[in-house]
């Protein structure tokens, strides 16, 4: 199993992963969880898949087991900023504006963490390595990129893995069901990671 972190300026150098990571969004977000996502070509992608990203995946094979994507709270696209924020501003519509407990903010030690998923063929008992690895190498690539936090809509279950992981994260926003699912914004602290 490895895990990459991907960037415009290294994808090249990666083949066909960041296109199989697009792929494996797509069966998470819009076959398997049956959101209304932009896709082309097999794959799923929006406007914050931009040069200013970064792309986690976990994979073996060819088969890309999970991923995250990484974008900068400073980033700006347009009218587009990142999703949070955007959300809050009422630019999306799918995503609710009272999504956080605060004014969504724009800092270059914050970035927020999108696109999160595991699989669906990853059998049960290897999900922890899988969730273990892509954390592992999102606290990595963030730390290198100057983050110190990490604000991201997750699934609303984090709160049971990432204690398990041993990592340090708050509730940023309440509970609220989205495209038929449970989620949260979380605030990850990178400054007590040790991983």
């Amino acid at each position: 199993m490895e895990t990459t972190t991907l960037s415009f300026e290294n994808m090249h150098v990666h083949g066909e992963l960041f296109a199989n990571l697009l792929r494996a969004r797509r069966e998470s977000f819009i076959v398997r969880n049956n959101w209304d996502l932009p896709e082309a070509n097999g794959m799923e992608y929006d406007q914050y898949d931009t040069p200013a990203s970064r792309w986690i995946a976990v994979h073996e094979f060819g088969e890309v087991l999970a991923g995250i994507r990484l974008t900068p709270t400073t980033a700006r696209c347009g009218i587009y900023t990142y999703m949070i924020r955007d959300a809050q501003r009422g630019l999306l519509e799918s995503i609710p504006q009272d999504l956080l407990y605060f004014e969504a903010p724009v800092a270059p030690h914050i970035w927020e963490s999108s696109r999160v998923f595991v699989s669906q063929s990853v059998p049960a008992n290897k999900r922890m390595r899988v969730q273990a690895n892509l954390m592992g190498e999102m606290i990595s690539a963030a730390r290198t990129l100057g983050a110190t936090q990490i604000l991201g809509l997750v699934p609303a279950v984090w709160s049971r893995w990432i204690a398990r992981l041993g990592l340090d994260a708050e509730a940023a926003g309440p509970k609220m069901e989205i495209d038929g699912s449970m989620s949260q914004v979380a605030m990850m602290n990178l400054a007590g990671t040790l991983h």
